[in-house]
């Protein structure tokens, strides 16, 4: 039992968490401080009570983790750093400055800031992933705290969370429910029914605690059970009041995502009537950290062995993405794979037999399967790859947005693109993943059209900052390249060419094949072109591609197995908009496809060795 002076210390240190939160959104006047206000006696007792943390070092290997998925309480946040120390209180003042780190959403800008926050929904999902880390390979100490606010409790991935966070038995995972009953715009679906918070948690395999979240001492109790339950994890919901202790402001509608005002210094003046012990509160000792948590290594990532294949070998390219996958986990025990339930096309499983541990089962929960890799990819414990077939990856594009953000380096491999995986239809056929990716600041798409440049492209990932999607095929198709060939991000291969090449031909995955067709069908009528293969879409070889253009005359075809916008068409129209006398024709899906076989279908929807035969003949009357 903590004894009563702590209880009291732990009150005002709440109460001076909300003044902090006052004057920070009054000098920004902007912000939320009255959802700030509901969760304070919650900051209070974790960050001064219950969480093992270094001020000196926040990220430590061995600390514990906090994700604040309501991330518009980021005053709060920073009002507690500022409180234990890290930074000076008056700090506070420059909230949502340009020029300061404190923005109006948590970033890991931020030293104390594992992930971007403020996309509602997300937290817990990131949450356990770092719990499944620690729970399942570095086997440390250190626990895992997400708090959630109850208006984003609606969100479907909040729910796919909580449902793999129990299957998976994350006892060192605690969610910490803010149940302030005011949404945004009115009141939440559930308000204050407690009841049904609790029967499901229960349900969803959650020891589920309801306490009174301004109640430092039930709080505390609370913590602690969490701390001692074995198997399952806890949620804490705490019954709380938006804008709690503001005098005729509390509870009451209309005051979301607004300074006081007018108020203010009433507020303040109230809240500091509150403090049992007015005067500074100094510095808090902190607990101390078991430090368990294991040295990792996760740069120079190599395969465990080169590329074995032979030229003209039909292979594909997602088939071999398993193998290299299985070869860095060979390499680095700390690659891991996760899926939806889908590990049996994507191949991923190829993983489990170099180490059942380290493929991660998401199920069908697409948006929680990208937010549990972004948080084993937090401070540099794992190299996550994430696979689906890549049009599912679509349904997770906010997730996947926020990653950027979040500055994380997972790497996402989508199967099953475009027309080619033939008779399963439009919604299973990747057509929009490129432009959505390339749409992802920072990030690398690689685009491989056979199996070494797969397996090349995997061991690149691995070892690229930012966001790395590979692009991988249904179909085999045959190896081009020999087993020592160099691949480069960003650099381009000239597959076929000849001195008097009238048209260069770029296609990728499937219409790299294709467009070999059709070279070896215009040669027969004396047309020669030049064909390149990107390797990567972005960046874009803009280099090769001008320097190859201007030699064959300026024009240029390419040809995709992807909708017209945003794919590779467009990429290599951007890199050539500023050169004079280059023209472009593209090939692309130009509508929403039909089931058939793949031929059929590469045929009708214009990207076949016919179409690019014909494409080119047409672009030689320019």
């Amino acid at each position: 039992m903590v004894r009563n002076t702590n209880m009291e210390k732990l009150q005002d240190l709440a109460h001076t968490l909300r003044i902090d939160c006052v004057q920070a959104t009054e000098a920004s006047k902007s912000g939320h401080p009255t959802s700030c206000s509901s969760m304070a006696e919650i900051m209070s007792v974790l960050f001064f009570h219950t969480m093992r943390y270094k001020v000196s070092a926040p990220r430590d290997p061995s600390s514990d983790r906090f994700v604040l998925s309501k991330g518009h309480a980021a005053p709060i946040l920073y009002a507690a750093w500022a409180e234990a120390g890290l930074f000076p209180s008056s700090e506070l003042l420059n909230l949502r400055k340009f020029d300061s780190d404190l923005e109006g959403h948590p970033t890991p800008r931020l030293n104390f800031v594992d992930v971007g926050t403020g996309s509602l929904g997300q937290g817990l999902s990131v949450a356990a992933g770092m719990a499944y880390v620690g729970k399942n390979y570095d086997k440390a100490s250190y626990r895992v705290y997400c708090l959630i606010g109850d208006g984003e409790a609606a969100e479907g991935s909040i729910w796919e969370a909580l449902h793999f966070s129990s299957y998976y038995k994350l006892d060192n995972l605690c969610a910490i429910f803010d149940i302030n009953r005011l949404g945004q715009s009115e009141p939440t679906s559930l308000q204050h029914n407690m009841e049904v918070y609790r029967k499901r948690l229960e349900a969803f395999g959650f020891n589920a605690l309801v306490v009174d979240g301004h109640d430092v001492e039930e709080l505390a109790k609370a913590f602690h059970e969490a701390q001692n339950t074995k198997g399952r994890p806890t949620a804490i919901l705490a019954k709380t009041f938006k804008g709690k202790n503001f005098p005729e402001i509390e509870d009451l509608e209309n005051w979301h995502g607004k300074p006081l005002g007018n108020k203010a210094n009433e507020v303040i003046q109230h809240l500091t009537g509150l403090l049992k012990n007015p005067g500074p509160l100094g510095l808090h000792p902190q607990k101390p950290l078991v430090d368990d948590a294991p040295l990792v290594d996760i740069t120079n990532i190599t395969l465990a062995s080169p590329p074995n294949y032979k030229i003209g070998e039909q292979v594909a390219t997602r088939l071999a993405y398993g193998t290299a996958l299985a070869k860095l986990a060979k390499s680095n025990p700390r690659i891991i794979a996760l899926d939806g339930d889908t590990k049996n096309s994507t191949y991923a499983e190829k993983i489990k037999a170099i180490d059942p541990a380290r493929f991660i089962e998401g199920f069908i929960a697409e948006q929680n399967l990208v937010g549990v890799a972004i948080g084993t990819a937090c401070r540099d414990r794992t190299v996550a790859f994430v696979s689906a077939f890549a049009t599912f990856f679509t349904r997770a594009f906010d997730q996947i947005r926020m990653g950027a953000i979040s500055q994380t380096n997972v790497n996402f491999v989508g199967s099953h693109c475009g027309v080619s995986i033939g008779e399963d239809g439009p919604s299973q056929m990747g057509l929009e993943d490129i432009a959505m990716f390339r749409a992802i600041p920072g990030s690398t798409i690689f685009y491989p059209s056979d199996a070494v440049s797969t397996e090349r492209a995997v061991e690149l990932a691995a070892n690229t900052k930012g966001i790395c999607f590979i692009r991988t095929s249904r179909p085999a198709t045959a190896v081009l390249y020999k087993n020592d060939e160099p691949l480069v991000i960003g650099k381009a291969k000239v597959i076929k060419s000849s001195t008097n090449d009238q048209v260069l031909v770029i296609g990728a995955g499937v219409t790299l094949h294709e467009a070999v067709k059709a070279a070896d069908e215009l040669a027969k009528v004396g047309i020669n072109i030049r064909v390149i293969d990107p390797f990567t879409i972005k960046p874009i070889d803009a280099q090769t591609i001008i320097k190859n253009a201007k030699e064959v005359g300026g024009r240029i075809v390419t040809v995709e197995d992807h909708y017209s916008q945003g794919g590779l068409g467009e990429a290599v129209q951007s890199a050539v908009a500023l050169e004079r006398n280059i023209i472009v024709k593209k090939l692309a899906v130009p509508n929403i496809p039909r089931s058939g076989p793949p031929t059929v279908l590469l045929e009708n929807y214009g990207i076949s060795a016919r179409n690019i035969v014909a494409a080119v003949q047409e672009i030689l009357k320019y």
